[in-house]
């Protein structure tokens, strides 16, 4: 049965009741998210999910019959909210791994609102304000990870690719084709040895498109955020659309990071003002209320939405060839539009655009040939100075937040699908054994109750600086994110939620 949006707000309520989620410094940003709006899109209003249709080819020719119907797209994010604008039918809740599972008014929920407005983009079908997403008919599975201030650390985001890795064939008819990472780490390792890419080159080897946000830490910022720096990963900048259809004076958006020192952005996507699904009650819909459009949609930007976009182009791309592999997927992407302007031009971006993938046969040499992670690096590395905080002890050295963590014999599990057994993770039960039908969504992954925690002594975890770098979408307003997402200790600079 769906549950009422006053549901979501009273539980959001709840879960703010003495946080101080809101009160950090003027230059945070979130990690599931992190961008912000520029002088040229505050106040503006916004760019609607039909223009995006048009700017990425995704309405004219064979491209305008396609909806993503059979194929599964997984979102790794903050959770979806029951509102009127996310059809049940087509959301799954996955597991939610995030530290409000253990609480039961907020499981699955999206308490931070960010989830809701990149389900929004790919799935949403708002009969208010007549605004659909990219790819209607795809099948999305939600899971949840980050908080209603934000708090994540990376070995819940490994557990939640190796989960959707393990559970991708679990509907027949809606496989999971796709992965959506609107998110980045707090730390940037070495990548043969890094064990988020190893985490999600493994889902690329398995057949899932992975579609990672590339920070928004601005054009100054030359690198970009893990995972999208791992090489076979379709990273993904925000265009600047300059609040037209027509792409000849498209630009790199001003806050994404440029990628010109290690890997490059591979393709370009709208992610200037988008108009999504707004969750009324949620962190950033009680903080930002000038990013409100009606009663029903929400005004963001940020490499978070740009592959948002991108992920429901990819699944548009597989329901009309299915047969396609994430590399010949890749390939056929990043033959988009070229862009002429600023940055853009400078850089040789293209921006996606669906129909003239379509026409495309994928290169003979599209099968990508990089070195592969062994996954055996330090854990602490790939997070970096972003450290979630309980009783005042930051999470710190070879641990998950559900324990001691060695990434050698990890690697080793995950390879042999050995990693998740039941609602088990590397030996401890962080999830139920399997799905029930119990959440305002048409299927549910059943939860459980996480062991105590052998740091601090509490499941109250935060992350309390929050600095910019996780959720990747920054901006919902005129204003940067100052709402600290998930505390941690440097401000999360580097790990952002697209």
């Amino acid at each position: 049965m769906r549950r009422t949006r006053n549901v979501v707000r009273t539980a959001v309520a709840a879960a703010l009741v003495g946080s101080t989620a809101l009160a950090v410094p003027a230059q945070a940003a979130e990690r599931f998210g992190g961008g912000w709006l520029t002088t040229a899109t505050a106040g503006t209003a916004g760019t609607t999910l039909k223009d995006v249709r048009t700017i990425i080819g995704a309405d004219t020719g064979a491209a305008a019959r396609l909806t993503g119907t059979g194929v599964g797209v997984a979102l790794l994010d903050t959770g979806v909210a029951p509102v009127a604008g996310l059809p049940a039918a087509r959301i799954v809740n996955g597991p939610d791994l995030s530290f409000e599972s253990q609480a039961d008014n907020l499981r699955y929920l999206d308490s931070y609102g960010h989830g809701t407005h990149m389900a929004g983009i790919i799935v949403g079908n708002d009969t208010a304000s007549g605004a659909k997403g990219i790819a209607t008919g795809a099948q999305l599975t939600s899971i949840k990870l980050g908080t209603a201030n934000g708090a994540v650390d990376v070995s819940q985001v490994i557990a939640g690719i190796d989960w959707v890795v393990e559970h991708r064939n679990d509907d027949p008819n809606n496989p999971i084709r796709v992965l959506n990472l609107s998110y980045g780490s707090g730390g940037n390792p070495a990548a043969a040895t890094d064990p988020l890419q190893y985490a999600v080159e493994r889902a690329w080897k398995a057949g899932i498109v992975v579609v990672a946000a590339a920070g928004n830490e601005g054009n100054a910022e030359a690198r970009l955020t893990n995972p999208a720096t791992d090489p076979y990963v379709v990273s993904v900048g925000a265009a600047s659309t300059k609040g037209t259809v027509a792409t000849g004076d498209d630009d790199l958006a001003a806050f994404t990071n440029s990628g010109t020192t290690g890997k490059a952005i591979d393709v370009l996507a709208p992610g200037e003002s988008i108009l999504s699904l707004r969750d009324p009650g949620s962190s950033i819909d009680d903080a930002y209320p000038s990013a409100r459009s009606g009663t029903t949609l929400f005004r963001g930007s940020g490499t978070s939405q740009a592959a948002a976009v991108t992920s429901a182009a990819v699944a548009l791309l597989l329901e009309a060839k299915p047969s396609l592999t994430p590399d010949q997927v890749k390939n056929l992407l990043k033959r988009g539009t070229a862009l002429t302007a600023g940055k853009a031009g400078t850089l040789r971006l293209k921006q996606i655009n669906v129909n003239t993938a379509l026409g495309l046969s994928p290169a003979a040499d599209s099968a990508q040939k990089h070195p592969l992670s062994s996954g055996a690096g330090e854990i602490d590395d790939a997070r970096g100075a972003s450290r979630v905080v309980s009783n005042s002890v930051a999470l710190t050295g070879e641990f998950s937040v559900f324990g001691p963590f060695h990434s050698a014999n990890w690697a080793a599990m995950t390879a042999v699908g050995q990693a998740w057994i039941g609602g088990n993770w590397m030996g401890t039960t962080i999830a139920g054994n399997g799905w029930t039908g119990t959440s305002f969504a048409s299927k549910t992954w059943a939860s459980a109750v996480w062991p105590v925690i052998p740091w601090g002594g509490s499941r109250t975890w935060t992350d309390p600086s929050w600095s910019g770098r996780a959720w990747s979408g920054r901006a919902w307003s005129a204003d940067e994110w100052t709402g600290a997402r998930y505390t941690s200790t440097d401000g999360w600079s580097t790990s952002r939620w697209g």
